[in-house]
């Protein structure tokens, strides 16, 4: 008796035809249990992106937590070969919302690795985005293409993490401030290395300074002459040397995968040798993950052709529809005397709706919109997982601490600070060394000091009247905010030449 396909959920459906796909390549199931020692994922933090684990005490008094990460498993547990693996892991849900179990199908491939087997894997990678919905598009980088680059520019390796954040983001406008060099044109080339591969390669050969970076495109060269030979089912595939991930897990190849309506990559992946190695002396691996529970998040941003704006309401929302009606993509439409709640222009191919600031980078970052204007701070505290383009210039502004011009001075207990900017006030401090104790609010901060109930505050100053009229003043000014122009990610994939040339014309007028 046949199976009747038609009682399976659209990702049994999947998971099956994954498993079958891999098997006949040879991979073979690997199961495991769903927690560890979680004296295992201490030692091994450094992999694990910061992440907290679910922990529990076993019935003999040990400390065990539900496994966060899949690979790190195998790669402690699993002899050389190739394996495929369904399962669960336990992580903190986005904004650190309780724990989500997510689940994941993916495959590792662990011991000697040459270049057909590390194409077996890129291409069973296309294969499974085919499998799994429309329009699938993966991007490949190379991590010693990047760590290559900053060897040759002398980036000291305490600021690597941080700079490549921002070649990640695509942020340019914040390179200098973070490395302090001069002249960053090799770095800004670096993150506009993403696109289709016979533009992007003459392009990187171009920037390549050592053997290191030449190394990585030769490989990438193999590659992509494999995986056009092979037969598969279309996927566009782009080559993005701006994709730089955590410098302690890969140094090879790096993989993500997108499809068309999902606001967020569904496939991550690479090559992890100093994780392999770890467990396994000399051994060498490369593996992929796919979402499953990404599959279901199907957004509509907007009318097919059209890109989507969402818009800060208020007086900087105002500054900025003025700037976009500049360059040529305003509406017909006042969106300020109606009481619409999206409002268009199809001619321009654009259209924009109203959000409160706080939460326009929620609305990019799920693809509710394809882009967005939002203030840095925003940007710095909620940490979205999204591009961010240019800095508009508008709505200049600092961050400061501020208080009574004593406020800082305090010993033997915790400095009391009073914010709503909780992750950046933490950040701040912490770069300082200094042990504070949070008061979070959402108005009248600078009340706080006055009473006595914190000893300063974290807020946001444009003139300094509000403070002075108190009797405050800015004890430390620390990061600089101006709205700045972000991307959905996936939506950067699909709507790429409608982001390419947004961006352009608004560069063009607040950069001259």
């Amino acid at each position: 008796m046949e199976l009747d396909w038609n009682i399976l959920s659209p990702q049994e459906r999947l998971s099956l035809e994954l498993r079958r796909m891999y098997e006949a390549e040879g991979f073979r199931q690997y199961r495991m249990s769903r927690f560890e020692e979680y004296g295992f994922y201490q030692e091994n933090r450094r992999f694990l992106s910061g992440e907290p684990a679910l922990t529990f005490t076993d019935l003999d008094g040990r400390l065990k937590a539900l496994k966060p990460d899949v690979t790190l498993s195998i790669a402690k547990h699993a002899n050389a070969g190739s394996y495929y693996y369904l399962e669960n892991v336990y992580r903190p849900g986005r904004n650190h919302r309780g724990f989500q179990e997510i689940r994941q199908m993916g495959l590792e491939r662990i011991g000697d690795l040459d270049a057909g087997s590390v194409a077996q894997v890129v291409a069973l990678a296309c294969r499974s985005l085919s499998a799994a919905g429309t329009r699938p598009a993966l991007e490949v980088g190379h991590m010693g293409y990047v760590t290559g680059l900053l060897d040759a520019l002398e980036i000291p390796r305490h600021l690597r993490g941080r700079l490549l954040r921002r070649v990640r983001d695509k942020n340019t406008h914040e390179l200098s401030a973070l490395t302090g060099l001069s002249d960053t044109r090799d770095l800004e080339v670096l993150c506009a290395l993403d696109g289709d591969w016979e533009t992007v390669f003459p392009a990187a050969e171009a920037l390549a300074k050592n053997d290191v970076m030449r190394g990585a495109l030769r490989e990438l060269e193999t590659l992509y002459a494999d995986l056009s030979g092979r037969n598969e089912k279309p996927v566009t595939l782009r080559m993005n040397l701006s994709l730089a991930n955590d410098l302690d897990y890969y140094n090879g190849l790096v993989l993500q995968g997108f499809l068309e309506g999902i606001p967020r990559p569904v496939l991550r992946g690479g090559q992890y040798d100093p994780l392999a190695s770890r467990f396994h002396e000399g051994v060498k691996a490369i593996g992929f993950a796919l979402y499953l529970d990404e599959l279901e998040l199907v957004t509509q941003s907007g009318r097919a052709g059209m890109l989507s704006v969402a818009l800060p309401k208020g007086r900087l929302g105002d500054k900025v529809y003025q700037l976009l009606q500049s360059v040529g993509y305003g509406s017909p439409e006042n969106y300020a005397d109606t009481r619409k709640l999206v409002v268009e222009n199809p001619d321009a191919g654009i259209r924009y709706f109203l959000v409160k600031p706080s939460d326009v980078a929620i609305y990019v970052e799920r693809g509710a919109a394809d882009v967005g204007i939002v203030g840095k701070d925003i940007l710095e505290e909620k940490r979205p997982d999204v591009y961010e383009l240019l800095d508009t210039g508008l709505g200049k502004c600092r961050m400061c601490v501020a208080g009574l011009p004593d406020g800082l001075d305090v010993s033997g207990r915790p400095l009391r600070v009073a914010t709503k900017f909780v992750r950046i006030a933490k950040r701040h401090f912490a770069s300082r060394g200094q042990d504070i104790d949070i008061i979070k609010l959402h108005g009248s901060i600078e009340l706080a000091p006055l009473l006595g109930l914190s000893d300063v505050i974290v807020d946001i100053v444009e003139t300094g009247t509000t403070l002075k009229e108190n009797n405050l003043s800015v004890l430390e000014e620390f990061m600089p905010i101006s709205a700045r122009l972000i991307a959905n990610r996936s939506a950067y994939q699909f709507k790429r030449g409608a982001v390419d040339a947004l961006t352009e014309k608004l560069r063009e007028v607040t950069q001259t």
